[in-house]
């Protein structure tokens, strides 16, 4: 279908729509998200929100697919990746993750757990996609460390998906602890335990370099 009568591009309008809409739902929540409001802060019509999105419904399932799974792949997989040594990655990588929220990590907490926490039981839909996308989180994660563990970094006896379940759970209720608190404390306490208990996954003789 073309674009709307004076309306940018394709795919550089539905891209900011998401855009903008990601913005809305972290700060409002899904169910706080309003279309005139949303088409406002976006500076577009009614019209062009119906040419790329059959309801609100559809607008919020795309970010998640398209927005929140791209940020996802974006910190457990491309960046984990690059790390030889996982536990130092995954460290990383919740740095990196936290670095990206910024200031919004203290005032909002993380958007995939706040949506999770508030759709998971009035929309399957919304449940289905978000579970997956944290199980592909956890994929991510336990990957790094059964690499980690044919490279002898990681214990041979680790249940890799079990660790990675553990880290990924403390990193999110940390967040959650810190939107509620206001402040980093929580986060910090977490990062700092988590970076003891990475020690109990290390091989022996293969601590981290100083």
């Amino acid at each position: 279908m073309a674009s709307p009568a004076g309306e940018a591009p394709s795919g550089e309008t539905r891209a900011h729509l998401l855009d903008v809409a990601f913005a809305e739902i972290h700060e409002h929540g899904f169910q706080g998200l309003r279309v005139d409001v949303l088409l406002a802060k976006a500076h577009l019509t009614k019209g062009a929100f119906y040419h790329y999105f059959a309801s609100k419904t559809d607008l919020g399932l795309a970010v998640i697919d398209e927005l929140l799974a791209g940020y996802a792949d974006l910190i457990w997989g491309q960046h984990l990746q690059q790390f030889a040594d996982p536990l130092e990655g995954i460290d990383a990588s919740i740095g990196f993750a936290t670095g990206l929220l910024g200031p919004r990590l203290i005032t909002l907490g993380c958007p995939m757990n706040n949506l999770a926490q508030e759709m998971s039981a009035l929309d399957e839909r919304f449940r289905a996609r978000l579970d997956a996308l944290f199980a592909g989180i956890v994929r991510h994660i336990a990957h790094a460390l059964e690499g980690g563990k044919k490279r002898g970094l990681i214990r041979p006896d680790v249940d890799c998906e079990n660790a990675a379940t553990f880290i990924f759970a403390a990193f999110e209720g940390a967040i959650g602890l810190t939107k509620s608190a206001r402040n980093e404390k929580a986060l910090d306490a977490a990062r700092s335990e988590l970076r003891r208990y990475f020690g109990t996954l290390r091989a022996e003789g293969k601590g981290r370099k100083a």
